[in-house]
């Protein structure tokens, strides 16, 4: 059975994607520049709830039942959906933060992955940072697959390719359990979009479709659990993890990275793609 009509947006529908898509880049942004040793995460989640109420918009995380916070924060072997808390950020640590806006009724979702700032040693920073551009870079790839593809099953193929050719001998685990996903009306929609090569063709890729990227990769084994809390992904070794996320919408002109002030026009430059705003 084919995806419903209603998953493929009209442009009109895709336009109004645009605004909570920059209010969701905005929070993200101010979040960043906070980021420091002895900041809590509690602090970043403020900032964030306050930029997005500032806009108009609401925090799309808080419609999620039982979870009442703005941001997930993910420290080291954390991978995603780690609740903000009142620990002091140290030297060295790398945190991913997700974070979303709703907007007059349409949503954004995106995600970044930092180092904190400071005196830390760099046999404990090095690893973390390649670990964070590799997973960055491979959401570049998928996002340029995107623009190429006939099907979303050549997306995850794109990143598996990325990662696996930028890790370190050993290479990288990326997370079989968690996955990108459709947005638009909800955070959460069809389809899915898996981070790594499948069988599955997948939703043909074509105008109107608009979708969540976001590879979860960690330094060890991709096997996680989720901690007491019931919501924070870690790792089961105990290595680090990094996620980057953005939200992409597929128009008759191209792709427009709707999380991203140029539309991702820097950052896919490398990999020859030229994103077109949404008429």
């Amino acid at each position: 059975m084919g995806l419903r009509s209603s998953v493929y947006k009209k442009p009109a529908q895709l336009r109004s994607m645009i605004e909570p898509g920059l209010i969701t880049a905005d929070a993200l942004a101010a979040v960043r520049r906070l980021v420091e040793p002895g900041v809590t995460t509690l602090q970043l989640d403020a900032e964030a709830a306050r930029v997005i109420g500032q806009r108009g918009a609401e925090s799309n995380f808080q419609m999620v039942r039982g979870y009442r916070h703005t941001i997930c924060a993910s420290v080291n072997e954390q991978v995603v959906h780690g609740i903000p808390n009142d620990r002091p950020l140290r030297a060295g640590d790398i945190l991913s933060i997700d974070a979303g806006a709703q907007y007059k009724g349409w949503n954004g979702d995106s995600a970044f992955t930092v180092i904190v700032p400071g005196d830390a040693p760099e046999e404990l920073t090095a690893p973390r940072r390649r670990l964070s551009e590799v997973t960055e870079g491979s959401l570049w790839a998928g996002i340029a697959a995107l623009s190429r593809a006939s099907h979303l099953g050549e997306v995850g193929a794109a990143i598996e390719a990325y990662i696996d050719e930028h890790a370190p001998e050993g290479g990288y685990g990326i997370l079989r359990d968690y996955v990108g996903h459709g947005i638009g009306r909800k955070m959460h929609e069809s389809p899915s979009i898996f981070n790594y090569a499948t069988s599955e063709r997948g939703a043909e890729v074509r105008p109107g479709l608009a979708v969540a990227i976001e590879p979860m990769v960690v330094i060890g084994d991709q096997a996680t659990e989720v901690e007491d809390d019931g919501w924070t992904v870690s790792t089961i070794d105990g290595t680090d993890g990094s996620h980057w996320e953005h939200s992409v919408a597929v128009h008759d002109g191209g792709i427009w990275v709707l999380t991203a002030h140029d539309g991702g026009a820097e950052k896919l430059a490398p990999f020859g793609v030229v994103p077109k705003e949404i008429d």
